[in-house]
């Protein structure tokens, strides 16, 4: 019976040893943790100001800032693995770990190359937020980069996560990086119209809308096609995408309308496609003929 309590009491006073030889270093882990987390708070206020007087592109000033984050809390963890007697232990597993690294490397290749791809397309700014852009075959308006994917909203209201990496690899349309998009739209016409007539009355209208864009981005209308009914007119105009209270749907929904409007005035007429079916006539078989 004696020596059970010696067995407890010695095992309580090496528990007892380990906790006070441990907690030190479970306040110095929190205190390493908590000087982190406001260390990346602070520098995260800080920067974001920095970056955004100082970069034209929020796009790079995010994934900075993310970035930024990120290497805080990594270095925050290495610390704490070396205050509670773990460095030593981590450094030779990473030694010793020239197999196992390659088999990680292989299965979460994807998720490293499409992270080296953020990188890529932050600095190279292919794009910025608001751009409208083509992505691996979704067309819509680019919200966020991040370290993983870019995110699109497309025009039917989808919200589009495109890996990095299959941007990089594949052709990438933007639409607006210039601040212009040219928008357009058919007009048919009869064939025995005045068609000089015709395309003086469009771009009056055109002219007369304020958020079409003038000067060298003047509205223009060419002959675009001959259909056996109509000679097509297609009307182009740009439209400042720069210009956020602009919207270009009702931009050209306004355009139409007034165009069509003001070739029915002015006595044109748009024809219709008209099919013409003939009925042959039937044979009257002589056999069965009275």
């Amino acid at each position: 019976m004696t020596e059970f309590f010696t067995d407890v009491t010695n095992y309580m006073h090496s528990y007892y040893q380990m906790m006070v030889e441990l907690f030190p270093k479970i306040l110095l882990s929190l205190l390493i943790l908590t000087l982190s987390w406001l260390m990346s708070y602070l520098i995260k206020n800080r920067l974001k100001h920095l970056l955004y007087r100082r970069i034209d592109d929020p796009l790079l000033a995010r994934f900075i800032l993310r970035t930024t984050k990120t290497l805080i809390y990594i270095i925050a963890a290495l610390l704490i693995l070396k205050v509670i007697g773990l460095g030593d232990t981590a450094a030779a597993l990473w030694g010793t770990a020239g197999l196992g690294a390659f088999i990680i490397g292989f299965a979460f290749k994807d998720i490293f190359e499409h992270f080296l791809a953020g990188i890529l397309l932050a600095f190279d700014r292919p794009f910025r937020v608001g751009d409208i852009v083509e992505l691996d075959g979704n067309k819509g308006t680019v919200v966020a980069l991040t370290i993983r994917t870019t995110h699109i909203k497309t025009f039917d209201g989808q919200d589009v996560y495109i890996p990095n990496g299959n941007i990089i690899k594949n052709a990438l349309k933007n639409y607006t990086i210039d601040g212009f998009m040219r928008h357009e739209f058919v007009i048919g016409l009869d064939y025995g119209s005045d068609i000089n007539r015709a395309i003086e009355i469009i771009l009056q209208e055109l002219n007369s809308i304020p958020e079409i864009l003038k000067e060298e981005k003047a509205p223009a209308v060419v002959i675009s096609d001959l259909t056996p009914s109509t000679l097509n007119l297609s009307v182009l105009f740009w439209l400042d995408t720069f210009d956020k209270t602009i919207d270009a749907g009702n931009v050209k929904i306004d355009a139409v309308a007034k165009v069509l409007d003001a070739l029915d005035k002015a006595g044109f007429y748009l024809p219709s496609d008209v099919i013409e079916i003939k009925r042959k006539p039937e044979k009257i078989n002589p056999n069965f003929a009275a």
